[in-house]
């Protein structure tokens, strides 16, 4: 009889590689968070233009908005909140009832007349995706195999761009609808998210979560190690790889952010196209995505730390020559085009899911989801920042966004190839112990 990890997921056993169709339900159900995050990002997108002619919204205004929602601050303090919480209660009492609060925000948003429903929902939203996102890809690290862990986690990233195309073909055949085209989208995520949080009723507390705070309660030596403590974080290996993912994730996320909310506002309102070309180009771009993710990024992310480096390497290149093309040609469909092919490309090797997956290992079971929550929060915060002038930036002309953005993503993509840290197939509990003698 295999011997198990401790604390592993039922199922795992050291050095297996399969995963069982109960772990696969497990991560689309637990992916489905990624789902409803970037589905609601991508809805608000595509119809911001719209909302900004009906409410008659400034620019300024229609900043303040992607500003607080489930791309930058709203999301920020659910993933700050809801991480911790995650940590300290369980990873089920968090993913059992935030989706409620999800379909309220979405529900507002669908039926807002004003602009004061409209920023209400949007930040409700972007609280919920905030407190789910952390926590349930924790779920998700705890019980996966450890050489099929980035196949997982690549997998919840599969879900993330499958929301925003699920979002913007609805959005493309409803265009001739207009605004209320973009309130049947959002009644769709409504939808989703409560099915969703149906099914999630049968999912268990994660095995590695209940040993971890049991051996705290009851002060063992391995829960002395695996501590409560958010100060833990601060200090010696969880300090680096805190700054690590976390400066990863916000250089990289300030782009695909922009990416994902604004393309289609760039397209309508820069006069390249119009509302149905924009979402027509966004969806591509994730179509994209989904298959580079499956084709390479889940098939080779468990592989040797050299094959993790050149990923890395090769999507960071993809990914700055994407936006500086902005800088030497004009904002043209064929230019669009080109942009969307390659950073798509590259964000799949080089971008959220291998963030995914070092948040997972470098982390303790105890601080993982705070971890993750805290930079995944002050990732957003920055967005949020980021977004409140990228309307009137992108008035001056795309060159001023396109080099800002090819310079984040080359501090993204210089920091994470040259101090990107060996983990890749190891059980959790075993990166825990030579991360502590480091």
């Amino acid at each position: 009889m295999a011997q198990r990890t401790v604390g592993a997921a039922p199922g795992e056993a050291v050095g297996r590689e399969e995963v069982s169709s109960q772990q696969w339900r497990w991560s689309v159900l637990a992916g489905m968070a990624s789902y409803l995050d970037a589905g609601s990002i991508v809805a608000l997108g595509a119809g911001l233009a719209l909302f900004q002619t009906y409410l008659e919204l400034s620019s300024t205004v229609v900043g303040a908005l992607a500003a607080i929602g489930p791309n930058a601050v709203g999301c920020a303090i659910g993933a700050f909140i809801g991480g911790r919480l995650g940590d300290r209660l369980g990873r089920k009492r968090i993913y059992k009832y935030d989706l409620l609060v999800y379909a309220a925000g979405v529900l507002c948003v669908a039926l807002s007349f004003d602009s004061l429903m409209l920023f209400l929902g949007v930040f409700v939203i972007g609280v919920a995706v905030g407190a789910d996102v952390p926590t349930s890809l924790a779920l998700v690290g705890e019980f996966s195999p450890p050489k099929s862990r980035g196949r997982l986690l690549g997998f919840t990233q599969v879900a993330w761009s499958l929301g925003p195309v699920v979002v913007l073909v609805l959005a493309l055949v409803l265009a001739p609808l207009g605004l209320l085209g973009i309130r049947i989208v959002f009644l769709h995520l409504l939808v989703v998210a409560l099915i969703t949080w149906a099914l999630r009723q049968g999912l268990s507390e994660s095995p590695r979560w209940q040993a971890a705070s049991a051996a705290a309660a009851a002060g063992t030596a391995a829960g002395t190690a695996a501590g409560h403590g958010v100060r833990q974080l601060f200090s010696g290996a969880h300090l680096r790889a805190l700054a690590w993912t976390g400066t990863i994730y916000v250089f990289w996320g300030l782009a695909a952010g922009t990416a994902g909310i604004f393309t289609p506002y760039f397209v309508q309102t820069l006069g390249a196209g119009g509302q149905a070309a924009g979402v027509a180009l966004s969806c591509a771009g994730f179509v994209i995505s989904i298959a580079v993710t499956v084709l390479v990024f889940m098939r080779h992310a468990d592989g040797a730390h050299g094959t993790r480096r050149l990923l890395w390497g090769v999507g960071s290149v993809l990914q700055i020559v994407a936006y500086a093309l902005f800088l030497v040609l004009p904002f043209t469909i064929p230019v669009i085009i080109v942009n969307i092919v390659l950073f798509s490309a590259g964000g799949a090797l080089a971008g959220e899911a291998f963030y995914k997956v070092f948040s997972q290992e470098l982390f303790p079971t105890m601080l993982r989801g705070t971890a993750q929550g805290f930079t995944f929060g002050v990732a957003r915060v920055f967005l949020g920042v980021w977004s409140f002038f990228v309307p009137t930036l992108a008035q001056v002309g795309l060159g001023v966004v396109g080099g800002l953005l090819s310079l984040f993503l080359l501090v993204s993509g210089v920091v994470g190839f040259f101090f990107m840290p060996n983990t890749s197939g190891k059980p959790l509990e075993l990166i825990e112990a030579e991360r502590a003698t480091a």
